[in-house]
């Protein structure tokens, strides 16, 4: 491939020798990581045996030399990388707490984190709070045997007397061994319970670092709106833990989210700063080269040497190499070298999807960048601006499809919103970076820096609302392999488009007259679930999250998900900014774990739980919603509440909470609605959907919320007395638990029920049909019959 060079006629020719190499070294690491190390290590003996059988060939003239040492190359780095992925999986598969987490035994162990405590959600909200520390093993004590030993773990432990850790600082605690299912080196997960026994001093550059870190955050939320100082440390030390879930998915919508994860582009800004420097004081080669160094050192202690963190910085140099000398002919072997380096030190990289996008954008604005750039210039393109455009579109074209295996999502908005954040992006990165230098000298100085990058994190914020806003922001595409040749597809035709003009004049036309004729539609009238919505059953993954329509503008939403995201998803869809009633069938976490993603950037009336459910708020659930003010309402059998066109009547539970099943405390509520009665029981089981019925209660109903995601928990007597014409299922995609059970949706069918599923058709709405009967809209298969 040729490019040109700062816009001159040479042409340069890109070094791709060693890219075959780099994709041998990956492939056979990554085959390592899933089989184990027999296989690869089978592998690597018939590498050496085509090495032998090529060198023949090539002596007896069969095959010419220069393919030949191509084949050679790669042929022998699987000879070399097979054996050293297959002793790494082999000492993981040996070592002595393996055997113990088979078991699940408890060991006594010393370990040292590897990057901070990142929290996980438990559950169910009656479950400790825990966080995940990657950590590296020093001493095991297990089954009577005590040794020294290398090795890397997952930690599982409470996030009160664990959350506050920081990477290198030693830790002595009990744990209970269980095997690590997925990939990779991994020996174990330790299960801990309590807190650490015996707690080291952190070094001295990780204690310099933390201190960094939460002064900068510390002065952010000193000076500027929440939303503003969250995302600050996020843009740059890559620390999302104050970041709002509003802004989160705005970003991730709008494409933005590898801004909030420390790139090799954070690190190419810094370094490009340092070397402007350099050169305007007049130091000389040499001196910049240590102060570059020390720059990136500095940079990469305080946002923690992490392997995600190494990646990045490995390939922020090769970028900024590629920027800053412009020539690309040694950008590229560069590359494969950094690849095959971090491979042989950190295999685990050869499984890690941020590591994949890392090395394909960073090789197509090698490879594919400066030739657009050329392009557009030659167009009459403005340098800078063609330079921003031809990163963003080239970059998305290389992940695209990564991103839609790993999501099944493909951002339509991506490159107009890379495109417009890029021109802050680096005065922002600077800026904050001296942010964090002052606050950790004088906490005043950075205060007063801080309030200058308001201005930069608005524009940010203001960008991805808008671009996360807008009608089909984002397109779902199966995820996997599936995905991935869908948006592969997509990019493909829309290269063809852009590069053809014949082709580009046609499509001009029918974008035209499809958006002459599609905007003002779905501006006006949206596509889907339509005006006439009744009830929408959120596609939420494992949980529950359903939406009625009252009628007025305003909304009730009945459970919130397992998560903030998908829940605050589905109702931006909806339109839906205002909520009469947020009613919480149960404190189960797949029920009400994302209750911030309804009420962040919305107005909730009033949050309804079950009798007693408020004081039995052991793990905090609704201090979300008192914290803000809203009133929280305990309501039992018998209770009537009125949401505009609502009525909504409580049919159980009957009494306070009993000691049994949680579930079986859930809300079961009654809605009429315009489109006949919906019934919605929570994770109701046998038992108390058995009571129910016994108790004379008029269970029937138009519309069924089948209990519990489709349990087998759930009694055919109650089916047959609610008798519904739809059943909508709310389950997750590919869910361990089975759900939804074949004997129920067999039972529903056999009554006459239309069964609706949100692990098969996405979100489900019921609607007045234009007869005023019945209808569903599946987001997946469109209409369906009443």
């Amino acid at each position: 491939m040729t490019g040109r060079n700062d816009g001159s006629d040479a042409a340069t020719v890109l070094d791709a020798r060693l890219v075959p190499c780099a994709l041998a070294a990956w492939a056979v690491t990554l085959l390592g990581l899933y089989t184990g190390w027999r296989i690869v290590i089978a592998v690597a003996v018939a590498a050496v045996v085509g090495c032998a059988v090529t060198v023949r060939l090539v002596a007896t003239g069969r095959i010419p030399r220069g393919g030949a040492r191509i084949l050679l190359a790669a042929l022998a780095v699987v000879a070399g990388f097979g054996p050293a992925a297959g002793l790494r999986m082999w000492a993981a598969d040996q070592h002595p707490i393996a055997s113990a987490a088979e078991k699940g035994s408890w060991a006594g162990v010393v370990l040292l984190p590897t990057d901070d405590p990142r929290h996980i959600r438990a559950a169910a909200f009656d479950d400790t709070p825990r966080v995940r520390i990657p950590a590296r093993l020093e001493h095991v004590t297990v089954g009577g045997r005590s040794m020294d030993t290398g090795g890397s773990v997952v930690v599982l432990a409470p996030a009160d007397s664990w959350g506050d850790l920081l990477p290198g600082q030693s830790v002595t605690a009990r744990v209970r061994a269980a095997p690590h299912t997925g990939p990779g080196t991994t020996v174990a997960v330790l299960h801990a319970e309590n807190a650490p026994m015996v707690v080291g001093p952190p070094p001295v550059w990780q204690r310099w670092a933390g201190t960094v870190r939460d002064r900068l955050a510390q002065v952010g939320s000193a000076v500027l709106p929440a939303d503003r100082a969250g995302l600050l440390p996020g843009l740059v030390v890559g620390d999302t833990t104050a970041l709002t879930d509003e802004v989160r998915e705005d970003f991730r919508v709008a494409g933005l989210t590898h801004l909030t994860a420390v790139s090799g582009a954070n690190v190419s800004i810094v370094l490009g700063a340092v070397l402007l420097l350099v050169r305007a004081v007049g130091l000389g080669p040499r001196s910049g080269t240590i102060l570059a160094a020390t720059a990136l050192v500095a940079f990469v202690v305080v946002v923690r040497p992490s392997a995600s963190v190494v990646r990045a910085a490995a390939m922020g140099s090769i970028g900024l190499l590629a920027f800053v000398t412009g020539r690309e002919r040694q950008a590229l072997p560069a590359l494969c070298t950094a690849v095959g380096v971090l491979l042989v030190l950190l295999p685990d990289l050869a499984v890690d999807v941020g590591f994949a996008l890392s090395v394909s954008a960073t090789a197509a604005l090698i490879v594919a960048a400066p030739p657009v750039v050329t392009r557009l210039v030659d167009r009459g393109w403005p340098r800078p601006i063609a330079e921003v455009a031809a990163m963003s579109l080239v970059a998305f074209v290389a992940t695209a499809p990564l991103v839609a295996a790993v999501s099944g999502t493909v951002s339509v908005v991506s490159v107009a919103a890379n495109v417009l954040v890029a021109p802050v992006l680096a005065p922002l990165t600077v800026l904050g970076s001296l942010v964090a230098v002052g606050a950790s000298v004088v906490p005043w100085v950075g205060e007063v820096l801080a309030r200058g990058t308001g201005p930069f994190l608005w524009w940010l914020i203001t960008v991805a609302d808008r671009a996360a806003s807008l009608p089909s922001a984002e397109l779902e595409v199966p995820d996997g392999p599936v995905g991935a040749v869908v948006a592969a597809v997509l990019v493909a035709v829309a290269w063809s488009v852009a590069r053809h003009r014949r082709v580009r004049i046609t499509a001009l036309v029918i974008a035209v007259a499809v958006a002459a004729v599609w905007l003002p539609v779905r501006m006006l009238r949206p596509g889907w679930p339509g005006a006439e919505w009744v009830l929408v059953a959120c596609d939420v993954g494992q949980g529950d999250a359903l939406v009625l329509a009252t009628g007025d503008g305003r909304a009730v939403v009945v459970d919130t998900g397992p998560e903030p995201e998908p829940v605050d998803r589905c109702l931006r869809r909806l339109r839906i900014r205002r909520i009469a009633l947020l009613v919480v069938s149960h404190l189960h976490a797949d029920h009400a774990g994302g209750i911030r993603g309804v009420l962040t950037g919305r107005s909730v009336e009033m949050v309804v739980v079950g009798p007693g459910a408020a004081g039995d708020d052991a793990a905090g659930v609704l201090d979300a919603a008192t914290g803000t003010g809203v009133v929280v309402r305990e309501v039992g059998a018998g209770a009537t509440l009125r949401a505009g066109d609502l009525d909504i009547r409580v049919l159980g539970p009957a009494g306070r909470r009993t000691g049994g099943s949680e579930n079986d405390n859930s809300l079961v509520l009654a809605v009429d609605t315009v489109v006949g009665r919906v019934l919605l029981p929570g994770d109701a089981e046998e038992a108390a959907l058995d009571a129910l019925v016994r108790s004379g209660t008029d269970v029937r109903a138009d519309v069924l919320k089948v209990p519990h995601h489709g349990s087998r928990t759930t009694p055919a007597r109650f089916l047959t007395a609610v008798r519904p014409s739809v059943a909508l299922v709310s389950a997750g995609r590919d869910n361990l638990f089975g759900h939804p059970h074949p004997e129920i949706v067999s039972t529903l069918t056999g009554i006459g029920a239309r069964v609706l599923r949100t692990d098969l058709h996405g979100d489900v709405a019921v609607l007045r049909a234009a007869s005023g009967a019945l209808a569903v809209v599946s987001d997946v298969r469109g209409t369906i019959e009443p």
